[in-house]
């Protein structure tokens, strides 16, 4: 177990996510080190799920603790996969007693060494972004505040996750939508280009562009560059009136 320091050092760590180079996977990474030291664990690995809502292996402390984890996904089973659905801890302190339980996982489990298996949720109010699992040896237990203590750093890992999401859907949305202004300036001068060049309207000439996108199962904004670039395809275009 952590001394009060150490610990103190630690959840400042987790905290600290709004670094330019904060990088998720090193993050996940040391969550692991400080859960396994937490609980003093030989294993913990973190499964997350992604946009669709499959799960995915992300983080290991351990070697052991990467083959546990990935063999829960190859069997769907297992308790960081029952643990992700629920949203609820799982805890089993004899992963042997009941066998049938997690049949592929548990067989594998009691080979690697692991007697005992405690997964935490990593969730905030009702979203479940993944699930930390920590085995131990046989006979191994779990003390109630040291579990408090690794759900709590599974707490913070999971708000930064959430955190990182966010920004990523808000940099996503913010490149889509300069794209969709810089896609409207392109389309905007291609209709003043052939307008001119046809001596039609400007509402015309937009619905020139568009037939011409049609025709060549292109992007109205793909044509609308190419006759603003290339003066040939713009009299292609203005030669289609007569």
């Amino acid at each position: 177990m952590l001394s009060s320091n150490s610990l103190s050092d630690v959840f400042v760590e987790l905290a600290d996510t709004l670094v330019d180079d904060f990088d998720l996977l090193e993050f996940l990474h040391n969550l692991t080190r400080h859960a396994a030291a937490v609980a003093e664990s030989p294993a913990v690995g973190i499964l997350l799920s992604d946009l669709r809502g499959g799960l995915s292996h992300v983080a290991a402390s351990s070697e052991r603790a990467e083959t546990l984890e990935l063999l829960q996904l190859q069997h769907d089973e297992g308790p960081c996969v029952d643990c992700y659905r629920s949203g609820r801890q799982v805890t089993e302190p004899d992963i042997g007693a009941d066998p049938d339980r997690w049949a592929a996982f548990s067989a594998r489990a009691i080979e690697a060494g692991i007697g005992t298996v405690h997964a935490f949720p990593m969730r905030l109010r009702e979203e479940v972004v993944g699930a930390l699992n920590v085995f131990g040896l046989p006979g191994a237990t779990l003390q109630p505040e040291k579990a408090r203590v690794v759900q709590a750093l599974a707490d913070v890992a999971t708000i930064a996750i959430l955190q990182e999401r966010a920004i990523s859907r808000a940099e996503a949305l913010a490149e889509q939508l300069q794209y969709a202004l810089n896609s409207r300036v392109v389309i905007e001068q291609a209709k003043g280009a052939v307008s001119r060049a046809a001596g039609i309207t400007v509402d015309e000439a937009f619905e020139l562009l568009r037939a011409q996108a049609r025709r060549s199962r292109s992007k109205l904004t793909v044509v609308a560059r190419r006759v603003l670039d290339d003066p040939k395809a713009l009299d292609a275009l203005a030669g289609h009136l007569d």
